[in-house]
């Protein structure tokens, strides 16, 4: 990782690509995902039998490019960034709270900027963990037992499997949607509203002084 005057390359092209296609890929699975829970409403200009096909390619596509993302946290730098740290913990999670609830609308500055050893403030660095290595398989493992409904088992404790399978990944879906709205708002907080979209489209996090270092350098 190389530092260029006040910007740090956080984002290697892999993680770049990544993104964009998992970006793109979760919001084409939600759209169709809503129209193929409200079939009979049509809340959507979209045929039902397109919204399944493309449902089902697009889920292949998020699937493939996940395994990328999970290889990739295996065997490039990237992966110190999703270390847990028990020690401390709700100590972190706590103050980081509070920035948001308060500290962030009083104009303070965060307790956990962005360096070349910490990309994410504790908050979202657990609600990555949870959504990457939790919600996503969740949603995958669902997904495809939906796609081919004789791996799943008829009936756990009277009631049918496939219905089960199917709430299941529903509701996995609905929470990767509002992860999706939460992570787009937070991205949006800092000194510049777009600093963290242009980071993820060249690379280059642009590091803001803080006044404890305009103390130092007078």
């Amino acid at each position: 990782m190389t530092a260029e005057n006040n910007k740090i390359y956080l984002y290697p092209l892999w993680l770049r690509i990544w993104h964009g296609v998992n970006a793109l890929g979760i919001i084409l699975l939600i759209l169709t995902g809503i129209r193929l829970q409200y079939s009979e409403l049509s809340m959507l200009p979209m045929d039902f039998g397109l919204a399944v096909q493309m449902h089902n390619i697009v889920g292949v596509i998020v699937t493939l490019s996940y395994f990328v993302f999970f290889i990739g946290n295996l065997v490039t730098p990237n992966k110190k960034y999703y270390k847990i740290k028990p020690k401390g913990l709700v100590k972190r999670l706590t103050k980081q709270m509070n920035y948001y609830i308060s500290g962030l609308f009083k104009g303070e500055e965060s307790p956990f900027p962005i360096s070349e050893k910490r990309k994410f403030n504790p908050l979202q660095k657990y609600a990555y963990i949870f959504v990457m290595y939790c919600f996503v398989p969740l949603a995958i493992v669902t997904g495809i037992a939906l796609l081919f409904p004789e791996l799943i088992i008829e009936q756990v404790y009277s009631v049918s499997g496939i219905f089960l399978t199917a709430v299941l990944h529903g509701s996995v879906g609905f929470l990767i949607s509002i992860f999706l709205i939460i992570h787009l708002y937070v991205a949006s907080i800092g000194k510049n509203p777009l600093d963290n979209f242009r980071s993820i489209i060249n690379g280059y996090h642009d590091v803001h002084p803080t006044e404890k270092d305009k103390k130092k350098e007078k």
